[in-house]
């Protein structure tokens, strides 16, 4: 065995510094709670100090402060967040950080990666096109070189050859060429490649492409200068795909893409069966995570999983990875990670992140406007420290219990996602 690079040199730490950088690019976020306390400082303090200068009593200006609290902003905030991360661990959603609901509920534009998040990412080898070389061959060369990839393909077309106990020839080497395919060499010579159609007319030129339907793939396979054949995978479609884009675009979302290193025809076909319009097929990691900036309205969800979609997670303002292959590397750059592999939990998280800041800034609103009226009272000489300090904390009670609503968000997310699926009847 002999390195031919440095560790800093291979396409993972290549994805680990785009994750980094995409980091490090994003522009910091404003909390909500300190959107309102510098506003409620300077009314506080007005109030106060013209109760002090109407009455002449400084006594005055220490009664308002009193029951000026800031309580509400304080801990109704972080209650409310608390809760709506509890609410979204009962869907079996992970939130990393409170401030996650605050962008998800503000989220107008969302990108999908396609394997193993609209799709099952579970792939079966359907059908054999043969060229130059026979169904055997085409799959026996095949298997042979994706013994060495570790792409979701690779598996099945692996599996198929060994489920029909087809011998595997030789190979000397393999390279996998990223987001291309496997370039192997057999004992005998031979070069074979497996991967996408760019990658295999590099060598043969301008090839057929067979015409697929939703979820299917197609895996080309060439032997020196010409096609072998063509394997037709299945990946079948997430059954709650298409509702759960139907859901965000009726969550007023504006924007919903298609962002995926698959060839164009696949892209576009499952695109099609779950009502997405804009599609970018056969992208790298790195046009990833410039497709997903350059995507607009902001803030933009992005949802993925495995290694691939690591930096495009981390460059997007937030991003939920997928349970599933990669799903290490993915989730340490997501702000979110699904853990139950069930797409339609996008949709319920979203749900639970509009309703758990609803719910934060009712509580925020309620405390405000409960401390106002009570220093208007104070400032009028009509509220002592000692009871207006009692007062207080019933507009903290208040303002909390307000707030723990949040941990029922999740239950209306699962009656929309129940009514979506029932069947009208008449």
């Amino acid at each position: 065995m002999r390195a031919q690079k440095v560790a800093a040199d291979s396409n993972y730490a290549s994805i680990v510094r785009l994750v980094e950088e995409a980091v490090d690019s994003r522009a910091p976020m404003v909390r909500l709670a300190d959107r309102y306390a510098v506003p409620f400082t300077i009314v506080s303090l007005l109030i106060a100090g013209f109760a002090w200068f109407l009455s002449g009593d400084p006594v005055r200006f220490a009664e308002v402060l009193v029951v000026a609290t800031p309580c509400p902003l304080l801990i109704a905030t972080p209650v409310a967040f608390m809760g709506g991360m509890s609410s979204a661990a009962k869907l079996n959603v992970i939130i990393k950080d409170g401030g996650v609901l605050e962008v998800l509920a503000r989220v107008r534009a969302v990108a999908f990666d396609k394997t193993g998040t609209l799709t099952e990412g579970k792939a079966d080898v359907v059908e054999i096109h043969p060229a130059a070389r026979t169904v055997d061959e085409t799959l026996q060369l095949a298997a042979a070189a994706e013994q060495y990839s570790v792409h979701v393909f690779a598996d099945p077309i692996v599996a198929s050859a060994r489920t029909q106990q087809l011998e595997l020839p030789e190979v000397v080497t393999a390279d996998e060429v990223a987001t291309n395919g496997v370039l192997a060499s057999l004992a005998d010579g031979t070069s074979v490649r497996v991967g996408k159609p760019s990658f295999i007319e590099e060598v043969t030129g301008p090839i057929d492409r067979p015409v697929l339907s939703a979820g299917e793939t197609a895996v080309y396979v060439s032997v020196g200068d010409e096609l072998a054949g063509v394997i037709i995978l299945s990946d079948p479609i997430r059954e709650q795909s298409a509702d759960t884009v139907s859901r965000l675009r009726r969550a007023g979302v504006a924007e919903i893409a298609m962002v995926t290193g698959d060839i164009t025809s696949t892209a576009e076909s499952v695109a099609h069966a779950v009502d997405i319009q804009t599609v970018h097929a056969e992208t790298t990691p790195q046009t990833k995570v410039r497709i997903v900036q350059a995507m607009r309205p902001r803030p933009v969800l992005m949802v993925g999983d495995g290694i691939n979609d690591a930096p495009v997670l981390a460059a997007a303002d937030v991003g939920v990875a997928m349970a599933g292959r990669g799903a290490t590397v993915a989730s340490e750059s997501a702000a979110a990670v699904i853990t139950s592999n069930d797409i339609a939990r996008v949709a319920d998280v979203a749900y639970v992140s509009r309703r758990t800041v609803q719910i934060a800034l009712q509580s925020i609103w309620m405390g405000i406007i409960i401390s106002v009226g009570l220093m208007l009272v104070a400032a009028f000489g009509y509220l002592p420290a000692v009871v207006g300090a009692l007062l207080q904390e019933i507009v903290d009670l208040v303002a909390i219990l307000s707030a723990l609503r949040a941990l029922r968000a999740h239950r209306g997310a699962r009656r929309e996602s129940s009514a979506r699926r029932e069947v009208p009847v008449g």
